[in-house]
This record gives structure tokens, C-alpha cells and sequence, in this order.
């Protein structure tokens, strides 16, 4: 989810590519960095602005049960819902911690949004550092989680439903006014998650200073993990057994580090694996379609960073969230 403002506010630097980025009517661009991402997606498609004016939008997620948009403004403390013709309206407020927000949350509303089998909201909940579950029928939030051996997270901040329901979501100190400094941080360590149906939770890493977005393969037999570390931008693969546990601390799968020297907009953060096996993963620069090897296809720069993104509509509808705005660009295959 949350960047350092630092690497936000860094100019978008021009840089030799394959191809001219294409420039969209909403000032958006595709650029083609390898010539496999023709078959993804048109590089001189619109990428189209459908909502702005938001502190900064994060876990998009699409309710096939309704046909709209969720997605969060996570200052704002506000869940909204976006339809065609209706826009975007406030859906769930406060979407995080309630009443009076204490000294030292830097960040009260929810982060990553993912639904699970059963089509409630699942919340990565920043405010109130814990994973919690919405009924969207009567917005009855439920927390499933809020510590570990004993211990409060940090600040939750994305999350992914495995099969048989479990939920894996990341726990780094953005949420928290001073960090890794906090005086409310009670964890040693930034972590990533795994919590089962029953309501235990397990540690897969606590090695990484930065865990961020979090997605599954569609075999769900890989769990990806975006690091949004300033020294060590990457993605990383974790191998998972059967029951879905993590076989080990997982490798690099692609490495930021050159796009950050250059001083691209944004860190790696949000990520969705389309059907097919591509990662569709924010980086320095913009939203990156990645290859299942590894190899960065292309990228779609908006001129600021891009948060997250979900397919949405008939699947072949890409939603990006990104800084104070909500675009989409269409798909030439479904992520579904």
C-alpha cells in the first residue's frame, strides 16, 4: 500500500525503451517494453480517469454481485463504490478505526480490499491493525484478527484469499505516525501473514523491512510479495505446499532497483496475477505487466504513482488506483 513521499514526489525521468510510450486522451501512457505485451494489451489504448480528488486511493476490488467498484481512500478513513453513471459515492465510513483516532495512527482507514468466497469484504483495517470481514449487505464489520502471540500488529495492509479461505496479508508500519519508531508498534518485525479459518495465525517472513501487496497464482501454488523497501525494491515468490503453506523464505522474482535510480514516481506496492499467470504490479514508474518469469512487458505510467490495481467488469477492464485518482484501461484478455 503506502510509500515513502519521497519516491511519490520524484519527477517521472524519460528513459530508452523498445517503444515511444503512447500517449492516451487522459494523458495516461502504455509503454511496450517487450513485444509479448501485444497480446495484453493495445499500448495506444485510453487510459481513462473515472474518479479524482482523493488523498490516496488504494485496495480496488470489483463486486461481480452488483457490478461495482470498491476502492479506499485511506486517509479519508472512507470506503467508496464506484457504477457507471452513478460515479463514485462513499460506501463505508469510517472504513477503519472508529471514534477518535489516538496519537500515533498515522493512517485510521482501511487498506487492501479482497472478497472471499462467501462475497463479503475482506479489510486489510490500518486504523484499527487487524484484519476484519464486512458483510456488504448490512456493513457489519467482524475482526478476524488483530495479534500475533500475543502481540498487536503493526498496521495491516493488504490481503488475498487462498484456497480454502485462508487469508494472507502483509503487516508493515505505514499506518503508524513514527514507523518502526512508534511507541505503539509492539511486533519486532514487519511481516507477512497467513490466517486460517479457525482463526490462527502463522508467520511466513519476517525478514522484510517493507512487505506491501500481496497476491496468489491462480493455482495458488505461488504467493507473491511486493517490497516496497527503498533499498531493495522487488516482488518476491514464495512457494507453497498443498495446504497452502510457505515452503521457504521465498527468492526475487523482479528487481526495481534501476527504475528507483532513476527516480520514477512510487515503489513497488499493490499487485494482481491475471488468470494467465501475468503480474499486473505497481513499481517505480507506474503499473508494470509482468511476464510469470520475471520479465517486465510494459508499463502504464499515469505521471504519479500507482498504488494497486483490479480487474473489474467483464475482466478485461483494468482499474488503477493511483495517489488522488481511479482510472481503468481495457485489456485485450480477461484477468478472471
Amino acid at each position: 500500500m503506502k510509500m515513502t513521499r519521497r519516491a511519490i514526489v520524484a519527477g517521472l525521468a524519460a528513459a530508452p525503451l523498445l517503444s515511444t510510450p503512447a500517449r492516451a486522451a487522459s494523458g495516461g501512457s502504455i509503454t511496450r517494453l517487450h513485444p509479448a505485451l501485444d497480446a495484453l494489451i493495445d499500448p495506444t489504448s485510453a487510459v481513462e480517469v473515472i474518479a479524482s480528488g482523493y488523498r490516496w486511493t488504494e485496495g480496488p476490488v470489483w463486486v461481480r454481485d452488483g457490478a461495482y467498484l470498491l476502492f479506499s481512500d485511506v486517509p479519508a478513513n472512507v470506503v467508496y463504490s464506484w457504477t457507471r453513471g452513478n460515479g463514485a459515492r462513499p460506501f463505508l465510513s469510517p472504513s477503519g478505526r472508529a471514534g477518535p483516532i489516538p496519537p500515533g495512527i498515522r493512517e485510521a482507514g482501511a487498506n487492501g480490499l479482497a472478497l472471499d468466497a462467501d462475497g463479503a469484504l475482506i479489510v486489510a483495517d490500518s486504523g484499527s491493525r487487524a484484519i476484519a470481514r464486512v458483510a456488504l449487505a448490512t456493513k457489519r464489520k467482524t475482526i478476524l484478527a488483530d495479534r500475533f502471540e500475543g502481540k498487536r500488529f503493526n498496521s495491516c495492509n493488504d490481503v488475498a484469499i487462498g484456497p480454502g479461505g485462508a487469508i494472507y496479508f502483509t503487516d508493515p508500519p505505514y499506518g503508524l505516525t513514527d514507523g518502526d519508531h512508534s511507541s505503539l508498534k509492539e511486533l519486532d518485525f514487519n511481516g507477512v501473514f497467513r490466517l486460517l479459518p479457525g482463526g490462527a495465525v502463522e508467520l511466513i517472513d519476517r525478514s522484510l523491512s517493507r512487505p506491501n501487496g500481496v497476491a496468489l497464482s491462480p493455482t495458488g501454488d505461488r504467493l507473491y510479495v511486493a517490497c516496497s523497501d527503498e533499498k531493495r525494491p522487488e516482488i518476491r515468490g514464495y512457494d507453497l505446499a498443498a495446504d497452502g503453506s510457505a515452503t521457504g523464505l521465498g527468492r526475487q522474482l523482479v528487481d526495481f532497483s534501476a527504475e528507483f535510480a532513476r527516480k520514477l514516481p512510487g515503489l513497488p506496492d499493490g499487485l494482481e496475477v491475471a488468470r494467465t499467470g501475468h503480474l499486473f504490479a505497481s513499481g517505480p514508474g507506474g503499473l508494470y505487466i509482468i511476464a510469470p518469469d520475471g520479465t517486465k512487458l510494459g508499463m502504464i505510467a499515469v505521471g504519479k504513482a500507482i498504488a494497486n490495481c483490479a480487474f473489474g467488469e467483464d475482466g478485461k477492464t483494468l482499474f488503477l488506483t493511483a495517489s488522488n485518482m481511479v482510472a481503468r484501461v481495457r485489456l485485450k484478455v480477461s484477468g478472471w
